[in-house]
Protein backbone atom coordinates (compact mmCIF):
# COMPACT_ATOMS: atom_id res chain seq x y z
CA UNK A 1 0.00 0.00 0.00
CA UNK A 2 1.23 3.68 -0.52
CA UNK A 3 1.54 6.18 1.65
CA UNK A 4 0.76 10.08 0.36
CA UNK A 5 2.13 13.04 1.88
CA UNK A 6 1.53 16.63 0.39
CA UNK A 7 4.21 19.32 2.11
CA UNK A 8 3.93 23.27 1.22
CA UNK A 9 6.79 25.26 0.40
CA UNK A 10 7.94 28.90 0.19
CA UNK A 11 8.56 28.47 -3.64
CA UNK A 12 8.56 25.87 -6.23
CA UNK A 13 12.36 26.11 -6.78
CA UNK A 14 12.56 24.59 -3.40
CA UNK A 15 9.99 21.96 -3.54
CA UNK A 16 11.73 21.03 -6.98
CA UNK A 17 14.94 21.29 -4.61
CA UNK A 18 13.24 18.83 -1.82
CA UNK A 19 11.65 16.39 -4.89
CA UNK A 20 14.87 16.29 -6.30
CA UNK A 21 16.64 15.30 -2.52
CA UNK A 22 13.61 12.41 -2.58
CA UNK A 23 14.93 11.26 -6.10
CA UNK A 24 18.77 10.69 -4.92
CA UNK A 25 17.34 8.83 -1.71
CA UNK A 26 15.47 6.63 -4.21
CA UNK A 27 18.73 6.02 -5.60
CA UNK A 28 20.05 5.01 -2.45
CA UNK A 29 17.24 2.63 -1.72
CA UNK A 30 15.93 4.51 1.23
CA UNK A 31 12.54 5.34 -0.42
CA UNK A 32 10.49 4.38 -3.27
CA UNK A 33 8.53 6.69 -5.14
CA UNK A 34 5.60 6.37 -7.14
CA UNK A 35 4.71 9.53 -8.16
CA UNK A 36 6.34 13.07 -7.14
CA UNK A 37 4.93 16.12 -8.24
CA UNK A 38 4.53 19.62 -7.35
CA UNK A 39 1.37 21.77 -8.13
CA UNK A 40 2.05 25.91 -7.67
CA UNK A 41 -0.14 28.79 -7.02
CA UNK A 42 0.06 31.17 -9.75
CA UNK A 43 -0.73 35.06 -9.02
CA UNK A 44 -4.43 34.93 -10.74
CA UNK A 45 -5.22 32.14 -8.82
CA UNK A 46 -4.42 29.29 -10.88
CA UNK A 47 -2.58 25.98 -10.15
CA UNK A 48 0.03 24.71 -12.09
CA UNK A 49 1.04 21.14 -11.84
CA UNK A 50 5.06 19.74 -12.48
CA UNK A 51 4.70 16.52 -13.29
CA UNK A 52 7.63 14.02 -12.91
CA UNK A 53 6.42 11.85 -15.76
CA UNK A 54 4.86 13.90 -18.94
CA UNK A 55 2.93 10.92 -20.83
CA UNK A 56 2.18 13.20 -23.78
CA UNK A 57 6.03 13.04 -24.49
CA UNK A 58 6.45 8.91 -23.61
CA UNK A 59 3.20 8.38 -25.78
CA UNK A 60 4.07 10.32 -29.07
CA UNK A 61 7.56 8.16 -28.61
CA UNK A 62 6.62 4.98 -28.20
CA UNK A 63 3.53 5.72 -30.59
CA UNK A 64 6.52 6.58 -33.43
CA UNK A 65 8.57 3.82 -32.44
CA UNK A 66 5.30 1.26 -32.81
CA UNK A 67 3.79 3.13 -35.79
CA UNK A 68 7.55 2.57 -37.64
CA UNK A 69 7.47 -0.94 -37.10
CA UNK A 70 4.10 -1.25 -38.32
CA UNK A 71 4.52 1.03 -41.19
CA UNK A 72 7.38 -0.85 -42.33
CA UNK A 73 5.64 -3.98 -42.31
CA UNK A 74 3.01 -2.41 -44.82
CA UNK A 75 6.28 -0.38 -46.47
CA UNK A 76 5.00 3.21 -44.92
CA UNK A 77 7.30 3.62 -42.85
CA UNK A 78 6.88 7.68 -42.59
CA UNK A 79 3.07 7.54 -42.65
CA UNK A 80 3.55 4.72 -39.95
CA UNK A 81 5.35 7.14 -37.29
CA UNK A 82 3.13 10.28 -37.97
CA UNK A 83 0.27 8.24 -37.08
CA UNK A 84 1.68 6.38 -34.10
CA UNK A 85 3.31 9.18 -32.76
CA UNK A 86 -0.54 11.30 -32.94
CA UNK A 87 -2.40 8.50 -31.69
CA UNK A 88 0.88 7.79 -29.15
CA UNK A 89 0.36 11.46 -27.65
CA UNK A 90 -3.36 11.72 -27.49
CA UNK A 91 -3.31 8.65 -25.36
CA UNK A 92 -0.49 9.97 -23.59
CA UNK A 93 -2.05 13.47 -22.71
CA UNK A 94 -5.38 11.45 -21.20
CA UNK A 95 -3.01 9.08 -19.39
CA UNK A 96 -3.25 10.38 -15.70
CA UNK A 97 -0.41 8.37 -14.18
CA UNK A 98 -0.11 8.36 -10.17
CA UNK A 99 -2.09 10.83 -8.42
CA UNK A 100 -5.08 12.09 -9.77
CA UNK A 101 -4.48 15.72 -10.96
CA UNK A 102 -7.92 16.87 -10.22
CA UNK A 103 -6.91 16.28 -6.61
CA UNK A 104 -3.87 17.98 -6.35
CA UNK A 105 -5.29 20.97 -7.91
CA UNK A 106 -8.39 20.82 -5.43
CA UNK A 107 -6.14 20.76 -2.47
CA UNK A 108 -3.86 23.28 -3.83
CA UNK A 109 -6.38 25.79 -4.49
CA UNK A 110 -5.80 26.96 -0.61
CA UNK A 111 -2.28 27.83 -1.10
CA UNK A 112 -0.45 31.58 -1.01
CA UNK A 113 0.47 32.60 -4.74
CA UNK A 114 4.13 31.66 -5.40
CA UNK A 115 4.00 28.66 -2.73
CA UNK A 116 4.33 25.24 -4.07
CA UNK A 117 2.96 21.82 -3.07
CA UNK A 118 5.18 18.58 -2.83
CA UNK A 119 3.26 15.78 -3.92
CA UNK A 120 4.52 12.60 -2.82
CA UNK A 121 3.52 9.18 -3.53
CA UNK A 122 5.19 6.90 -1.41
CA UNK A 123 5.55 3.07 -2.01
CA UNK A 124 8.06 1.82 0.84
CA UNK A 125 10.53 4.03 3.15
CA UNK A 126 12.79 3.34 5.42
CA UNK A 127 11.84 5.76 8.09
CA UNK A 128 14.48 6.62 10.29
CA UNK A 129 17.24 6.98 7.46
CA UNK A 130 15.08 9.23 5.05
CA UNK A 131 13.53 11.38 8.30
CA UNK A 132 17.02 12.22 8.89
CA UNK A 133 17.82 12.94 5.61
CA UNK A 134 14.81 15.62 5.75
CA UNK A 135 15.52 16.40 8.96
CA UNK A 136 15.92 20.97 9.11
CA UNK A 137 14.80 21.36 5.53
CA UNK A 138 11.64 23.07 6.57
CA UNK A 139 8.00 22.58 4.88
CA UNK A 140 4.55 22.42 6.50
CA UNK A 141 3.22 19.37 6.06
CA UNK A 142 -1.01 19.62 4.58
CA UNK A 143 -1.69 16.16 4.33
CA UNK A 144 -0.77 12.72 4.76
CA UNK A 145 -2.58 9.59 4.77
CA UNK A 146 0.03 8.44 7.25
CA UNK A 147 -0.57 7.42 11.37
CA UNK A 148 -0.34 10.68 13.77
CA UNK A 149 2.62 9.27 14.97
CA UNK A 150 4.52 9.36 11.90
CA UNK A 151 2.47 11.99 10.35
CA UNK A 152 3.66 13.79 14.05
CA UNK A 153 7.50 12.26 12.90
CA UNK A 154 7.67 13.84 10.09
CA UNK A 155 6.45 17.37 10.90
CA UNK A 156 8.97 17.23 13.96
CA UNK A 157 11.71 16.24 10.94
CA UNK A 158 11.01 19.18 8.76
CA UNK A 159 10.74 21.66 11.86
CA UNK A 160 13.97 20.65 13.37
CA UNK A 161 15.43 23.89 11.27
CA UNK A 162 17.05 25.63 13.81
CA UNK A 163 18.46 22.20 15.40
CA UNK A 164 20.89 21.43 12.48
CA UNK A 165 20.66 24.39 9.57
CA UNK A 166 22.23 28.15 10.29
CA UNK A 167 19.13 30.58 10.48
CA UNK A 168 19.96 31.74 6.89
CA UNK A 169 19.31 28.32 4.91
CA UNK A 170 15.73 28.20 6.52
CA UNK A 171 12.78 28.35 4.35
CA UNK A 172 11.46 31.85 5.63
CA UNK A 173 12.33 34.74 8.21
CA UNK A 174 11.86 34.15 11.77
CA UNK A 175 8.24 35.71 12.64
CA UNK A 176 8.84 39.14 14.67
CA UNK A 177 7.82 38.43 18.39
CA UNK A 178 4.27 37.50 19.80
CA UNK A 179 2.57 37.51 16.16
CA UNK A 180 3.26 33.79 15.38
CA UNK A 181 4.86 32.69 11.99
CA UNK A 182 2.63 33.25 8.56
CA UNK A 183 0.84 30.39 7.28
CA UNK A 184 2.01 28.88 3.61
CA UNK A 185 -1.51 29.15 3.24
CA UNK A 186 -4.50 30.88 2.84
Amino acid sequence: MSDLVVIVYSTEARAEEMRQKLIGLQKEYLIEIGDAAIAVMQEGGKVKLNQLMNTTALGAVSGSFWGLLIGAIFLMPLFGVALGAASGALGGALTDYGIDDKFMKELSGSLRPGNAALFVLVKKVTGDKVLEALRGTGGTVLKTSLDRSQEQKLRDALADAHATMPAHATDAPPAPEGTGAPSPIG
